[in-house]
């Protein structure tokens, strides 16, 4: 078993975990790889997050092998069976355990941002990281937990060795793990080789993200799990469009994507739409373009054409199963933010909100004006370009709009924590301005269930 990242192995992992929900829960994640981990779980099961400081000690000459751990509050752990083996001093053990310990104290200053940590007395509490390997960073984190005054502790990880519950002991109440293989040699093996690793800024944004939108305020309807999507033919016009659409039970109201070529196949507006998909939004992800378009790169910004086909595959979508009776809002990247805008703009449109992320919004030009949808243009700020033709974009806007910048972020939002920030923002963008349904739209009729059918 392998993760596409550390967010889809916490998701994976709150599967298995929502009998938790709705209990007196915190859930602590291990900085820095648990933290996103972590994350995905505090938002499935409403429960709050903080991290839990720990920090391993190496062995001098191997640093990746643990000879124990050390963690808020004087907690240690020390494996006499690896200090013994690798031949350690009490004096290097020392210095290893005060070296550690600093570390621990500066990185609860940073993280919490001066925040004090969430309590845990008579609490139960939900440890998690992204894998165990020893055992010895997670056996000081439940311990941690402990002292603090946990009533009950739970250690939950997507990855571990097979004998992981014996190194654990005693130190937690529960045990759960998604994958524990015989041959185990390091957690970060079940992760993409050479993705980029978790930092201190990653960490930051997730936990302040928490802070600044708690879980139990948001109005996503509560448990939807990560629907299957399927390939769908969109008459527009004269042409048909290929798309994905993806319908999630008790739907909130209806995104559709309109990329500036790349199509459904976007990794990034996929990952946004699995997002939206979780809150309970169905998405179509459509390619603008018919495949010999795409060949032929001349028309590339022209936006007339595919914002009048946007609006035809509008008007059938609101026919569709699962979506009757709900809102509709457009997701716009590359010069697909234009299109939508144009479509946004016809007199007819009801169009409730649209997001474009990057892109070239000002070649909408002067239908702009025309757009009743409230809008949001969100832009990388390390991308300068985008952030021109955004300015521009927003400059002949009428309607209510706002621009938000994710720091840091390049043209592709490729960042850590850069695309997540996108998909929330979203998010709340599409739930403040997207009218409830008046009744709860049901899922796609059995008869809808081929790999491709024409809307």
């Amino acid at each position: 078993m392998f993760f596409v990242d550390r967010h889809e192995a916490g998701r994976r992992l709150a599967g298995r975990l929502k009998h938790l929900r709705g209990a007196d829960l915190v859930v602590l994640g291990l900085p820095r790889g648990g933290v996103p981990v972590a994350a995905e779980v505090a938002r499935a099961l409403g429960a709050p997050l903080d991290v839990c400081l720990v920090r391993k000690l190496g062995v001098p000459f191997q640093p990746e092998l643990a000879m124990g751990a050390v963690g808020e509050g004087g907690v240690r752990v020390i494996n006499d069976e690896v200090v013994r083996a690798a031949g350690i001093t009490a004096r290097e053990l020392a210095e290893a355990e005060a070296r550690e310990e600093a570390v621990v104290e500066s990185r609860a200053r940073h993280y919490r941002g001066g925040r004090p940590p969430v309590g845990l007395e008579g609490r139960t509490v939900l440890v998690v990281d992204d894998g165990v390997a020893t055992g010895a960073t997670a056996r000081t984190a439940c311990r941690i937990a402990r002292a603090r005054g946990a009533a009950r502790i739970v250690l939950a990880v997507p990855v571990a060795p097979h004998d992981w519950a014996e190194r654990l002991g005693e130190d937690a109440d529960g045990l759960v793990c998604l994958h524990a293989p015989r041959h185990f040699s390091a957690v970060g093996r079940f992760y993409p080789a050479g993705s980029s690793p978790i930092d201190d800024d990653e960490v930051v944004a997730c936990l302040e993200e928490a802070v600044v939108h708690p879980v139990s305020t948001r109005r996503a309807p509560s448990g939807h799990t990560l629907p299957v999507g399927r390939e769908v033919d969109v008459p527009a016009g004269a042409a048909l469009l290929h798309g994905r659409l993806t319908v999630p039970d008790r739907a909130f109201g209806v995104v559709v994507f309109t990329p500036g070529g790349s199509g459904r196949d976007s990794p990034r507006d996929r990952y946004v739409a699995e997002g939206l998909n979780r809150a309970g939004f169905v998405t179509l992800l459509l390619d603008p373009l018919t495949e010999e378009e795409e060949a032929d790169r001349a028309g590339a910004f022209d936006t007339a054409g595919p914002a009048r086909r946007l609006a035809d595959a509008t008007g059938r979508l609101r026919d569709e199963p699962g979506c009757r009776g709900l809102a509709v809002g457009y997701f716009g990247t590359g010069t697909g933010a234009a299109a939508a805008l144009r479509a946004a703009a016809e007199p007819d449109a009801r169009i409730a909100a649209v997001v474009c992320r990057g892109g070239r919004p000002d070649l909408a030009g002067p239908r702009l004006p025309a757009v009743a949808a409230p809008t949001l243009l969100i832009a990388g700020g390390h991308d300068r370009q985008a952030l021109g033709h955004h300015r521009e974009a927003l400059a002949r806007l009428r309607c209510e709009h706002a621009l938000a910048i994710v720091p840091g972020a390049t043209h592709l939002f490729e960042e850590p924590g850069a695309l997540r920030k996108v998909t929330d923002l979203a998010r709340d963008w599409f739930f403040d301005h997207m009218p409830a349904p008046a009744v709860p739209a049901t899922a796609a009729h059995p008869a809808h269930r081929r790999r491709r059918h024409t809307v």
